[in-house]
C-alpha cells in the first residue's frame, strides 16, 4: 500500500510506497524460477531492472537523482546533487542491488529499501535534515560477473584503476567497459572520485547479518565493529587429459585428485586457525564425463579474525597443495586475485550510533565483527563509515534460504531512521 508523506524538498505532497510494498515490488526482479535464488549480475538485464527501480523510487520522492562516473546511483534530499554539499557535510546511506549466483533476497537490497523507508519515516516524524542527505546503490558489489567484489566503490576510492577495470571480463569474454556501455553507461568516465568522497561526513550501510550472532543474543539490530581480512586466490592445477576408461591409475596425471586434497586441507587449516576457507567455485577442462581433466581451476576464499591467522591459513593451504601437486605430477599456479585487509570502522561514528540507539535501562546494542566484505569496508579508508546489521535467524546468506523476519526488517528501518535523524537533523 501507499501512504501520504510529508512534503518533498520542493514542498509538494507525495505518495510513496512503504517498506513492505517496495520489498514486494523489488522481489520478482532477477529471481530464478527454478532455484528461487537471485541472478542480478552487474549490468545485465535483471540488474538494469533493479537500477530502474531505484531511479523510480528516487523520482517518486522528488529526490535529485544522478549516476556518478563509476555507475553508482545516488538520490539526494535537500540539495540538487553532490556538488552542493560542502566538505564532510553529507550523510549517506544505502547498499547494493546486485547478487551472487542464486543469492538471497536480503543481501544488499535490504539496505537500499530500508534507506528509502527510513527517509520516509524521518519525514513522517517531522524531522528536517539540516545536512545534505543521500541514498546510494553501489554497482557490482558482489563481483559475480567479473570476479572482483565492490567494483563501484573500489573505482570511486581509487583501489581499482580504470586500466585494471578494463581488463575485467565475464565468462563470455565481455569486458566490464563493454557491459557498462551496453547498459547505457559511459565507461570512459571510470576513475577515482575524491571530490565526491570528500563531501561525505558519514556513510552508514544497513545489511542483513551474514551469520547468527544477533540470533544468539536475541537482538534485532547490531552495529558492526570490524570486517575480517579476506581475499580470493585462484589455484590452477595443470595435468594431462586422457581417456577415463583406458588409462591405468598409475599412469595418470589427474589434477582433480590434487584439487580434492587441497579442498580438504583448506578445511583443516581453517579449523586450526579459527578462520574460514572455502573452495566454492571450480572450472574443469575439458569437462567430460569420460575424460581425465587437463586443468582444474579452483577459487579459494579465506577470511580470519586477524591478518596473522589469515596468512597462516593461506600459506599452509598453498604449501600443502604444492606438496601434493609434486607427488601427483601436477604443475600448480597460484594467483591472489583480490585482498582486503582488516577494516576497523570509524570509532567515533560507531560510538555515535551506539549513543543514538542505546535505550535507557536496556543492554547496549551489540557490536559485531563480520567475515563478509561490504562497500562500507571499501569506503572506510576514505570516509567515516559504519554499518548496522539486521538479525538473520538462520545465519544463512548467499542462498535463497537467507531470511529476516518482517518485524526485524522494520526494526532495522526504525534504527536507521534514528541514526539519520541523529546524524543529519542536528
Amino acid at each position: 500500500m501507499s501512504h501520504p508523506r510529508p512534503a518533498s524538498p520542493t514542498g509538494t505532497a507525495r505518495q510513496t510506497p512503504d517498506f513492505l510494498t517496495m520489498w514486494r515490488d523489488l522481489a520478482p526482479l532477477g529471481r530464478h524460477a527454478t532455484s528461487g535464488g537471485y541472478r542480478r549480475y552487474a549490468w545485465g538485464g535483471a540488474d538494469r531492472e533493479c537500477r530502474a527501480w531505484f531511479r523510480e523510487q528516487a523520482e517518486l520522492r522528488e529526490l535529485a537523482y544522478e549516476v556518478d562516473r563509476n555507475g553508482n546511483q545516488w538520490a539526494w534530499y535537500g540539495v540538487r546533487g553532490w556538488a552542493e554539499a560542502g566538505p564532510g557535510e553529507a550523510v549517506v546511506t544505502g547498499s547494493h542491488l546486485d547478487s551472487v549466483p542464486d543469492g538471497g533476497a536480503f543481501d544488499g537490497p535490504l539496505g537500499v529499501v530500508s534507506a528509502f523507508a527510513a527517509l520516509d519515516r524521518l519525514l513522517e516524524r517531522g524531522a528536517v535534515p539540516t545536512r545534505p542527505l543521500a541514498l546510494v546503490n553501489f554497482g557490482d558489489e558482489e563481483g559475480a560477473r567479473f570476479g572482483l567484489a565492490c567494483v563501484g566503490s573500489r573505482l570511486a576510492t581509487g583501489r581499482l584503476t580504470p586500466a585494471d577495470a578494463a581488463q575485467l571480463r565475464d565468462a563470455d569474454g565481455i569486458t566490464l567497459p563493454a557491459a557498462m556501455e551496453a547498459a547505457g553507461y559511459d565507461p570512459d568516465t571510470l576513475g577515482p572520485d575524491p571530490d565526491r568522497l570528500s563531501r561525505i561526513g558519514a556513510f552508514v550501510e544497513l545489511h542483513v547479518e551474514q551469520g547468527r550472532s544477533l540470533d544468539l543474543t536475541g537482538d534485532p539490530v547490531g552495529i558492526a565493529g570490524s570486517i575480517w581480512p579476506h581475499g580470493r586466490w585462484r589455484y590452477d592445477f595443470h595435468g594431462e587429459a586422457n581417456h577415463a576408461g583406458t588409462t591405468r591409475l598409475g599412469d595418470r596425471r589427474d589434477p582433480m585428485l590434487t584439487y580434492a586434497g587441497t579442498v580438504l586441507e583448506a578445511r583443516r587449516e581453517a579449523e586450526l586457525a579459527g578462520a574460514v576457507a572455502t573452495f566454492g567455485k571450480v572450472a574443469v577442462e575439458p569437462n567430460g564425463v569420460n575424460a581425465i581433466p587437463s586443468l582444474v581451476r579452483g577459487w579459494l576464499d579465506s577470511r580470519a579474525p586477524d591478518q596473522a591467522s589469515l596468512d597462516a591459513v593461506t600459506s599452509a593451504v598453498e604449501a600443502a597443495a604444492r606438496t601434493r601437486a609434486a607427488r601427483d605430477g601436477i604443475s600448480l599456479d597460484v594467483v591472489r586475485e583480490s585482498f582486503t585487509p582488516v577494516v576497523e570502522f570509524h570509532r567515533a561514528l560507531g560510538a555515535e550510533l551506539g549513543r543514538i540507539l542505546d535505550a535507557p535501562g536496556m543492554p547496549p546494542v551489540p557490536v559485531l565483527g563480520t567475515g563478509a566484505g561490504h562497500d562500507a569496508g571499501i569506503l572506510a579508508d576514505s570516509v567515516p563509515a559504519a554499518m548496522l546489521f539486521v538479525r538473520n535467524p538462520t545465519g544463512v546468506s548467499h542462498s535463497p534460504a537467507e531470511h529476516a523476519t518482517e518485524d526485524d526488517c522494520l526494526a532495522g528501518v526504525e534504527a536507521l531512521t534514528d541514526v539519520l535523524e541523529g546524524l543529519a537533523c542536528v
